[in-house]
């Protein structure tokens, strides 16, 4: 009776997600990476691309390498739906799994947050490249958070940056109407701060249209935009069925879609094929490139599809959410190769991974050996700075393909990182934190 009891307790802990609850389960020699997505649905578009496409790279290391460093790689499926209770869930049924989570993507920046304090507490770095939660790109208040490659406010600096561009010069955006519409969630939020300031300091005005998930029902947010704002441009912060429907509103409306910026949740195959015509000219902005002529997707190809062993379609290989998977994918595994350099060629844990990461450098040089020039940009982490600030491409969908527009666009650091410190010591506050020394 004694033991049942027991046994009950420990099971109420782990349901209750309690540090320390769950005891890592003896590592059978691989390196255990779970793979948590959403493959139903009304956003499975991304999601299957996303979870298909690292489980690809995953295999495509062991087939061609033997793992990394001779240590296979074993893996997972966590079905969240793109549902934070699900994300959480999943969180907590395998950060034991197999000597335990070494890395954790929630896929949702509604997910970042609700595992953010878990996974400090559990010591696991939480990643989300291209998204999550802003401010914890300071390293010296979020040691287990990395926003890396380019955050939300530092994606929306280089955005305006575009738009300023192709006015003639950014004071030309002074007197314009911008309209910002995005996602009601946590995601479709993160930069309104940043777009305030923005307003402030180039003088244009912005306002926030909020459309409710899954974001099919936009007639009267278009109509307002079109007839009663006259917005010069509009930025697209949507996710999943939102953005195709949105595009076949600005068209039903007249607004053109070379005036819309979507951020890159808004900008692949998914988001456009479905609307037709209507997306014709629409604009969005990438963090990496796309295309299977990459020696790293030629490489999955060879050791993976060729085999009959892929997990997608083959027409989705290289479009852009299957080429942003090999981001990720690309970057969990240089991670765990720097933290066996440091520790040992063995499976690796958390806290090890946490310490790679804080010394973590795409180089140019990494990125061609990778075979991953054009699809991966450079970029460098430290212990205070777990963002890496790259810089952004913007593409336009014309002709039933999406075509780079001009160069990368560099981000403003030095608008964006006083805004992070300063919302990061708010959170260290609020919590009775104190930040690292870096």
């Amino acid at each position: 009776m004694a033991l049942r009891k027991l046994a009950t307790a420990l099971l109420a802990a782990a349901a209750l997600g309690l540090p320390g609850a769950v005891q890592a389960q003896q590592n059978d020699g691989t390196q255990f990476m779970l793979v948590n997505a959403y493959w139903t649905g009304p956003f499975a578009a991304g999601g299957s691309a996303f979870g298909g496409g690292m489980i690809d790279y995953y295999r495509m290391l062991n087939e061609r390498d033997g793992g990394i460093n001779g240590v296979k790689l074993s893996w997972e499926k966590c079905e969240t739906q793109y549902q934070n209770d699900r994300i959480v869930e999943c969180y907590e049924r395998f950060k034991g799994h197999n000597g335990g989570l070494a890395l954790f993507h929630p896929m949702s920046t509604g997910g970042a947050y609700a595992v953010l304090e878990r996974a400090q507490k559990d010591l696991i770095p939480v990643i989300t490249i291209g998204y999550g939660r802003t401010d914890a790109s300071d390293g010296r208040v979020f040691p287990y958070k990395f926003p890396m490659l380019t955050n939300y406010w530092s994606q929306n600096t280089a955005k305006i940056r575009f738009m300023g561009a192709q006015e003639g010069g950014m004071d030309k955006l002074k007197g314009k109407k911008i309209a910002n519409v995005y996602l009601e969630s946590a995601y479709g939020k993160e930069t309104i701060p940043v777009l305030d300031e923005q307003a402030k300091r180039y003088g244009f005005s912005v306002q926030h249209f909020a459309v409710a998930a899954p974001g099919l029902d936009q007639k009267a947010v278009w109509l307002q935009i079109a007839r009663q704002l006259r917005a010069d441009w509009v930025i697209l912060r949507g996710w999943g069925v939102m953005n195709p429907a949105a595009l076949k509103e600005a068209e039903r409306v007249g607004f053109a879609r070379e005036k819309i910026v979507g951020v890159w949740w808004s900008g692949s195959e998914e988001d456009v094929v479905p609307a037709g015509d209507a997306a014709e000219g629409y604009i969005s902005a990438a963090f990496n490139g796309s295309g299977t002529h990459f020696p790293v997707i030629q490489d999955v190809i060879k050791h993976v599809y060729d085999k009959g062993n892929g997990e997608l379609p083959r027409e989705r290989l290289g479009q852009v959410f299957y080429a942003r998977a090999m981001v990720w994918a690309i970057i969990s595994a240089e991670a765990i190769r720097d933290a066996q350099a440091m520790f040992g060629k063995r499976p690796v844990v958390g806290k090890e991974v946490q310490q790679a990461l804080e010394k973590f450098a795409m180089t140019p040089e990494r990125v061609k050996k990778l075979g991953a020039e054009g699809l991966v940009p450079p970029f460098s982490l430290s212990c205070k700075d777990h963002e890496g600030g790259a810089a952004v491409r913007f593409q336009q969908w014309k002709g039933g393909k999406w075509v780079p527009i001009g160069d990368w666009v560099a981000v403003d650091k030095d608008m964006v990182r006083p805004m992070i410190e300063a919302s990061a010591a708010a959170y260290a506050k609020e919590k009775s934190l104190t930040p690292r020394s870096c």
